[in-house]
């Protein structure tokens, strides 16, 4: 099992699948229905997720393979491989996942009323006579690239380095460990309780600390369609605390750790019990 596995996109796939179809009520809460508009987040996050797991755990088991000449290797080496892979996999989930959070963002400010807070104008749904400024997603891409060039579907790529990289790593490493912890010794494979317990707890963790810069990065994608407001993640830091103090940096942590528990307990379920069929009786591994 030294190689390239694409196993490892497939189950990340299905399980990005699951969490949306669990979050995204959470997430998006409207009077017409729980589910409307979750075709966007269904194929893209399913995408990205299939791209977080697959790159995480290839990483992994390629460092763990250029140890294994290390019969008794350290906790600490182990600990290390999962820093570094979890570091790869935030890069990596950067490059696919700015332009998604974009995107979402940007519909969003269609059908959620933004407070004056965050962009000092009404939306401009309101503004044009309900008049949407994005078609959908497609017209949402053409019209930023257009307006912005390709450079403006990474808008707010800084800050979203700086929630991933170390929020993944509170994501992985977490999940690891207490599934460890929590899983029987006498299973050979992945144990459900164990696997929803731990990647619920892994993802309130990852996503309570990244608030602070959830929000930067949030700002600096939602400017530019009424005005720009913002030079960068230190103006938009210093904006934000001028004006709103520090606790602008923590609303909504406690929606947003609640919200990833069931989440990632959704994803990571999702794809260890997907990966164990697809590859049968093989004893599955942590990702």
């Amino acid at each position: 099992m030294g190689s390239f596995q694409l196993e490892d996109f497939a189950a990340g796939w299905i399980g990005g699948a699951a969490s949306v179809i669990i979050g995204h009520p959470l997430d998006t809460v409207k009077v017409f229905g729980f589910f409307k508009g979750m075709s966007f987040p269904l194929a893209s996050i399913a995408v990205y997720n299939s791209v977080v797991f697959g790159v995480f755990s290839n990483t992994q088991r390629f460092l763990s393979q250029h140890h294994c000449r290390e019969p008794e290797a350290s906790r600490s080496r182990t600990l290390s491989d999962l820093l570094l892979a979890s570091m790869v996999a935030g890069v990596v989930s950067v490059g696919l996942g700015a332009p998604v959070d974009l995107i979402k963002i940007r519909l969003q400010m269609q059908t959620q009323p933004f407070r004056e807070a965050n962009l000092a104008l009404k939306p401009r749904a309101v503004a044009l006579g309900k008049q949407p400024v994005y078609q959908g997603p497609v017209h949402c891409i053409a019209t930023i690239v257009r307006t912005e060039g390709l450079a403006g579907m990474y808008r707010g790529v800084g800050a979203m380095l700086l929630r991933d990289v170390p929020g993944y790593c509170l994501y992985f490493i977490p999940y690891v460990f207490l599934n460890d912890w929590i899983t029987p010794e006498a299973c050979t494979g992945p144990n459900p309780c164990a696997v929803w317990l731990a990647g619920g707890m892994a993802g309130a963790i990852s996503w309570g600390t990244a608030t602070p810069m959830d929000v930067v990065k949030s700002r600096l994608q939602a400017d530019g369609v009424y005005l720009n407001k913002y030079k960068g993640v230190l103006d938009c830091i210093s904006q934000s605390y001028q004006k709103e103090g520090l606790k602008v940096f923590f609303r909504g942590i406690t929606v947003n750790a609640v919200r990833g528990f069931p989440m990632s307990a959704a994803m990571f379920l999702g794809y260890e019990l997907s990966l164990q069929a697809i590859r049968g009786d093989h004893t599955v591994t942590n990702p």
